[in-house]
Parts: structure tokens; C-alpha cells; sequence
């Protein structure tokens, strides 16, 4: 709760900032509040706590995955200082609307009660709106914005509709009630008929197949600070908020609910296969960079949904997690270094970049590697732990499939590797914009420190 309210006030400060035209304190101001925050969260790792009612539960899993998303917004500030260059009269309100989007994403993994996850997902939403419409003069951004408005605001509603059929067969938001009468042998069709909508609106907002036709072109036409947002923190966020769902209403198999889940967990098995496949086939045919890293986040969030089988994947799906969204942080800050000051980010723009800057080439190519699970990287062992979970759980089909399509995605992965390194330059680039360099190697860092050493993530949630 103290998380919460700290981050709220943040966003605020920043606000008030900008009032007093003190905008070159507002990003050092807002790490180092970010900082102090973390350090806030972490301290409340061994003290579960509820407030309200239970509309927030503290639990070691909403600590952990709170700390995490602290981090990857820790990040995303750091990079709206040379972003934003331009727009220092708004700089405030896009660092103002990140702290709010992160309020949001606390409170979606720390809900108890659902009033509170639906209040968390539509702070996290709204954010989102704006900020993928932000780039005014051009249409592509108004267009994201549009298409992201309008299938978000159908995705919210599903959810809507299903917290209100949950209810009326449970007569409670609340998410502990709920699960112990959902064991009940006698369920009104009602509850079933709830969780499915309520599936389906996250799985839209995992982008997960076949609810993912609204995330290529909304990544690729929102501002690529944006994208980067949406591909690393939200999509973390969303997942995460899906698996907690899931084992809080007990909807992960277990050995009391095998059978009664089996046709539920057939569903979800088939669309995890397709969000793998799918996204890795299409992500071959890309030449825009952006629109590449797209299809290969719909394919990771595929992968993530393997962690639906068990019931004590929490730990693997925050190490997978950790590893996707630092790679994604690295991969996105030498896009933000290339592309800037540019009207598409093809991949002809990253031709020679192995000559005219060997450091962000090494980062993007050990980020491309972590996430095709190559060693030493991060994603080769979240892969690996996964895959092993999932073989546990009885899904050794699954796996075969993830195995096909982590060999397929090797392919568009090293298209953009061999570009670097093969492809003379098509241009010097000068300047030394430092930011976009420390991100990129603090992130590509801490992806392989937790590579190297596993059990740092694993155990937090063992």
C-alpha cells in the first residue's frame, strides 16, 4: 500500500515541478524517488500485510513483481531525458503518466479484491492511450493511439462483463471468497461463463493469439519509447496479473482440479502454441525493426503462458519475465539511439553498426541472443526452467512446439545480427548520447548476472 501511495505521490511531485519550472529536476528527482521506492518495496518482502478489506494483499509475489516493474520504469525514465529533448514543455506530463502507468501495474499484481484489479488494469490502460497517441504530428501515432482506444476499450468491457458474472454467482469481488466457493461441487454456470470473459480480456491484453492483431501495428506507429514500454513493462505486467488470477481462483491444475480444468487448460495449451508460432512465422517476413520485436513479444508472451500448467511456476515466470523485459530494454535503447531523428526504423538503418559503434551493436546482439535462449544470456536458463516445468506438468507437446519455434526465431533474430556486421554503413553517426548507452549496458548486464546466477530470481519465489 505504502508502494502504492509513494508512487502516486511521485507522479504528483512531478506535476508540481512543473509548475515551478524546475523541469531539469524532474527525471533526477523522479530515479532517485524511484530508487527510494524500491527500496520500500523490498523491505516488505517478509511482511504480508492487507489493507481496505483486502482490496491490496502484500505477498512476496506482488513485492517481487512490483520491485521488477519499479526497475524497468527506473529504465524508462532514464531514456525520456534525450526522447523528450524537444519537448520540454511536456516532459513532466509523459514522466507523470509513466509514475501513474506504474501505480496501475502495482495494483494489478497486488489486487485482492476484483474491484481493485479492474480499477489497476483501466490506470494502466488509460496511460497507455495517451501515451501511444502522444506524438501528434504524425498519423501513424494517431492511428496507434485510435486502434489501441478502441481495442482496449472492447477488451476492458469483456472484463467488465465477466468480474459482474462472477459476482452474481458468487456474490463477491472478493478474490479469497471467490476461491474457496469456487471449489464448491455445485458452481452456477455463471462463474464459468465470468472466468472465460475475464481470460479472454487479459489474453487481449497479453496479446496473446488469437486476440493479437491490434499489437503490430500499434507498436510499430506509437513513439518508439512507447513501444518500448508496452513491450517490456506491460507486457509483463499483464501476464504476471494473469497467472495470479489464475492461481487465485484455482484455475491452475492441480490434483484436486485435473479433470474438472482439462478442457480450460486444452484451450490454453492450443493458444499458447499459436502465440509461439504464429508470432515467430510472422516476425520472419518483417524489414521494420519495431514491427520485428512485436511479433517477437506476441511469440514470448506464448511462451509465458506455459506457466499456466503449475501451480509453482511463480518463480520461472518471474525469472522469464526478468530476462525477456531486460533484453527488451537493451534491444530498445540502441533502436532509440539509431532510429532518432528518423521516419522508420527498417533494419537498413542498423547496416554497419558493428563498425561505427561496436558497443550498442554487442549489446543488441547479446539481447537478440537472450532472447532466441542462446547461453550466456538470461534467456537460454528462463527457457530452459520452463521447459522443465512444463514436461513436469504433462505437457511435453507444448514444449516440442516452443522447441520449433525458438529454432524459427534464431532466424529473423540473426537477419538483424548479420545486418550489423555484414552490411557496410550507410552513414557515421556522431554524438554521444550517454543515457541510451548506460541503459542499454546496465540492462544487458543485469540479463546476463542473472544468467549466470539463476537462483538470484528463482529463489525469491521458491
Amino acid at each position: 500500500m505504502t508502494t502504492l501511495i509513494a508512487i502516486t505521490g511521485l507522479g504528483i511531485l512531478s506535476l508540481i515541478f512543473e509548475i515551478f519550472d524546475f523541469r531539469k529536476a524532474i527525471i533526477p528527482i523522479t530515479i532517485i524517488g524511484l530508487l527510494a521506492i524500491l527500496g520500500l518495496t523490498v523491505s516488505e518482502f517478509n511482511s504480508p500485510a492487507s489493507f481496505y478489506h483486502n482490496m491490496i494483499v502484500v505477498n512476496k509475489f506482488s513485492v517481487t513483481f512490483s520491485s521488477l516493474f519499479i526497475i524497468l520504469t527506473l529504465f524508462l525514465v532514464a531514456l525520456s531525458h534525450n526522447f523528450y529533448e524537444n519537448h520540454q514543455s511536456k516532459l513532466s506530463d509523459f514522466i507523470s503518466i509513466k509514475l501513474f502507468l506504474l501505480a496501475g501495474a502495482v495494483a494489478m499484481v497486488s489486487f485482492g479484491n476484483l474491484a481493485m484489479f479492474f480499477l489497476g488494469i483501466e490506470i494502466l490502460s488509460i496511460s497507455l492511450y495517451i501515451l501511444a497517441a502522444s506524438n501528434r504530428t504524425k498519423i501513424k501515432s494517431n492511428e496507434a493511439g485510435m486502434k489501441y482506444f478502441l481495442m482496449g476499450s472492447f477488451a476492458s468491457g469483456i472484463i467488465l462483463f465477466g468480474i459482474c458474472m462472477v459476482y452474481g454467482a458468487m456474490g463477491s469481488f472478493d478474490i479469497y471468497e471467490i476461491s474457496d466457493g469456487s471449489l464448491s461441487a455445485e458452481l452456477p454456470i455463471w462463474f464459468p461463463i465470468g472466468m472465460t470473459l475475464l481470460t479472454i480480456g487479459m489474453l487481449f491484453k497479453v496479446a496473446a493469439v488469437p486476440f493479437h492483431f491490434w499489437a503490430p501495428d500499434v507498436y510499430e506507429g506509437s513513439p518508439t519509447l512507447t513501444t518500448t514500454l508496452m513491450s517490456t513493462l506491460v507486457k509483463v505486467v499483464a501476464i504476471s496479473t494473469l497467472y495470479k488470477l489464475f492461481i487465485d481462483l484455482n484455475l491452475i491444475p492441480s490434483l484436486d482440479n485435473q479433470d474438472l480444468l482439462a478442457p480450460f487448460n486444452l484451450v490454453i495449451a492450443i493458444i499458447s502454441i499459436l502465440t509461439m508460432i504464429v508470432g515467430n512465422v510472422m516476425a520472419l517476413r518483417q524489414v521494420n525493426v519495431k514491427r520485428m520485436l512485436a511479433f517477437s513479444g506476441i511469440s514470448h508472451a506464448g511462451f509465458m503462458l506455459m506457466t499456466l500448467f503449475s501451480a509453482h511456476s511463480a518463480g520461472s515466470l518471474l525469472y522469464y519475465a526478468s530476462a525477456y523485459s531486460l533484453s527488451g530494454i537493451a534491444a530498445f535503447s540502441v533502436i532509440l539511439y539509431v532510429c532518432k531523428n528518423r521516419d522508420n526504423e527498417d533494419i537498413v538503418n542498423f547496416h554497419g553498426l558493428g563498425k561505427t559503434n561496436p558497443v550498442l551493436a554487442a549489446v543488441l546482439t547479446g539481447s537478440l541472443l537472450s532472447m532466441a535462449g542462446i547461453p550466456i544470456f538470461a534467456g537460454f536458463f528462463a527457457k530452459l526452467v520452463l521447459f522443465g516445468q512444463t514436461i513436469q506438468a504433462g505437457y511435453m507437446v507444448i514444449v516440442i512446439f516452443a522447441v520449433i519455434s525458438s529454432i524459427i526465431s534464431v532466424g529473423y533474430y540473426f537477419k538483424l545480427i548479420l545486418a550489423m556486421y555484414t552490411k557496410e554503413p550507410n552513414e557515421t553517426r556522431d554524438g554521444k548520447n550517454y543515457l541510451y548507452y548506460a541503459v542499454a549496458v546496465i540492462a544487458i548486464t543485469l540479463n546476463i548476472i542473472i544468467g549466470l546466477f539463476p537462483s538470484l530470481v528463482l529463489d525469491l519465489l521458491s
